[in-house]
């Protein structure tokens, strides 16, 4: 049984993406928990697709 490369796991204020390969933190620190962006994480786990969600949702945070 393999491990997922990329989980989201609660932290103080949010949560964060965590990359079991990396083993290091991923992307920025989330308030909010974008639906799509959990699915990816959860179903396919595509890293292009994921690395275009987090900077869609970091270019609204701005």
């Amino acid at each position: 049984m393999s491990r997922r490369r990329y989980v989201a796991r609660g932290v103080p204020g949010g949560y964060r993406v965590w990359d079991n390969r990396g083993h290091r933190w991923w992307g920025d620190l989330y308030e909010l928990c974008p639906d799509d962006l959990l699915s990816e994480l959860n179903g396919e786990a595509n890293s292009e697709r994921i690395t275009v969600l987090l900077k869609r949702y970091r270019a609204q945070r701005r």
